[in-house]
């Protein structure tokens, strides 16, 4: 086998793993997928005859990559003036991880789910690639170092000082399935009745909602005469409110990716995937896919009718 042929199979053994590390450090499906092409790039140009362990050497230069990335985010951030404070790009919704253990799979997805990014983007980008690199993915601080450019021992002071602000988060609640599968079943159940005080009563009143454009395309083919269309972000509890009353007929509650969700499965193909953030046990975003190809990535478990 050639060495590149080598080198790719390798990495596609590697990718689910990356992508993982990656959208756990910038907290979007599209720039987790940009870091991992990037490192593929990178592994492309590079001698690596002397690695002995390519999946630890792949972690940090994806952890570089997204340090990069996230260092751009801010800098974008702070020149912008039209943008309002505590503005994100967080996605609710990412493949997981293939091939690893259920369980710490598990673990991982309720430390690293949608709440705590929400915290992560408090912190700053070296503090965010060492917390994740080390109390998610158990890098060593002496393989974090040359990566945030900072002494092993200045390396755990970064993970430590966002360890702190994390703990300090108050997050745990959020992290209940049990409970935010009750929020999820009583936003569809006020959504199909057209109960619109019950949808207000789940939902945080700046909550947002964001729909990919197949799904805006969806809901205009079919939009009943006199009713509110859908676009691609909407805000405030009264406008999403108004979007889901009298609709989601058919949504049924589901694991997404190991969070609770919904989907929209007739013959049980997916064609709309919902996405929520629950802070404070009220819904503070939505998000709606329906990208076939973004849909056959997600982990799909239909949870009941």
């Amino acid at each position: 086998m050639a060495e590149h042929d080598w080198l790719a199979q390798r990495f596609e053994e590697n990718r689910a793993h990356l992508r993982a590390v990656a959208y756990r450090m910038l907290g979007s499906t599209g720039e987790a997928d940009d870091a991992v092409q990037e490192a593929w790039l990178r592994l492309s140009r590079s001698d690596t005859g002397d690695v002995e362990n390519l999946r630890g050497w792949l972690t940090t230069v994806v952890g570089r990559v997204c340090l990069d990335m996230l260092r751009a985010r801010r800098s974008r951030r702070e020149q912008s003036l039209g943008e309002p404070p505590g503005a994100r790009s967080t996605e609710p919704i990412v493949g997981r991880e293939d091939g690893g253990d259920p369980e710490h799979e598990a673990l991982v997805a309720d430390s690293v789910g949608p709440a705590l990014l929400v915290v992560l983007e408090t912190l700053s980008p070296a503090e965010r690639v060492a917390f994740v690199l080390h109390d998610v993915f158990g890098v060593p601080f002496a393989e974090i170092s040359p990566v945030v450019g900072r002494s092993p021992d200045a390396a755990k002071m970064l993970a430590s000082r966002a360890r702190r602000r994390v703990r300090g988060a108050a997050i745990s609640p959020d992290a209940d399935l049990t409970r935010n599968r009750e929020v999820v079943a009583a936003f569809l159940a006020a959504a199909r009745d057209g109960d619109f005080g019950a949808l207000l009563s789940v939902l945080d009143p700046d909550v947002v909602l964001r729909a990919d454009r197949v799904a805006v395309q969806g809901a205009a083919s079919r939009q009943a005469q006199g009713a509110p269309a859908l676009s691609t972000e909407v805000r405030g509890a009264a406008a999403v409110a108004d979007i889901f009353s009298g609709r989601a007929r058919v949504a049924r509650l589901a694991l997404v990716d190991g969070a609770v969700g919904a989907v929209v499965d007739p013959g049980g193909r997916p064609h709309v995937v919902f996405g929520f953030t629950i802070v404070g046990g009220k819904i503070a975003e939505i998000e709606l896919l329906a990208d076939p190809e973004r849909l056959r990535r997600l982990d799909l478990a239909v949870l009941g009718d």
